[in-house]
């Protein structure tokens, strides 16, 4: 990743899964990522503040905002405050899509704290099909950006195909968010 980063000049981010890989992640990564799995593993996620890099907290598959929120502060305490958060999809009963995309959560989280929020609808869906509508939502919503998969041959991807968006579909998705950005602002 380190020589794909020196060759396009786009930084690295990638998740920190546990505490003996830190230091080899921390070495190469821009920003690190604490994933769902790990959003109430408060020792990680203080080790990971720690080393001072910008942090990606991702939302708990069964978190409540309050439970994300709290989260959060575990790195705030440890003085960092580089930190973004994450919506990524919340537990469901429903199994057509991999969990329910909370867009409720942009706004909240806006009134609630001072912290930057993205959403991830590729993750959140698992349904290519659905992640630039979704991605839309979120930004009307007021994220501060999204993160979508994007593969070139999602029928080749070695793991979440499924929700990779083509790059032409990517080039759709950044012109709406392009022509719907001076309308979000003026939402207030």
């Amino acid at each position: 990743m380190a020589l794909a980063r020196e060759e396009v000049g786009l930084p690295i981010v990638t998740e920190v899964t546990d505490e003996e890989s830190l230091p080899l992640v921390a070495k190469y990564a821009d920003v690190l990522q604490i994933g769902t799995r790990n959003a109430q593993n408060f020792n990680l996620i203080k080790k990971v503040a720690r080393v001072g890099k910008p942090i990606i907290l991702k939302r708990g598959m069964s978190s409540t905002i309050e439970e994300w929120l709290m989260a959060a502060e575990y790195v705030l305490l440890e003085g960092n405050e580089q930190v973004i958060l994450c919506e990524r999809g919340v537990r469901g009963f429903d199994s057509y899509t991999r969990n329910i995309l909370d867009i409720t959560a942009v706004p909240i989280i806006k009134h609630l704290s001072h912290l930057p929020i993205i959403v991830d609808p590729s993750h959140a869906i698992g349904k290519w099909r659905y992640v630039i509508k979704t991605s839309l939502a979120a930004i009307v919503a007021g994220a501060d950006g999204v993160i979508v998969e994007v593969h070139n041959k999602p029928k080749e991807a070695l793991c979440d195909g499924a929700q990779s968006l083509l790059p032409e579909k990517l080039e759709v998705l950044i012109k709406n968010i392009k022509e719907i950005e001076g309308y979000v602002r003026n939402c207030g």
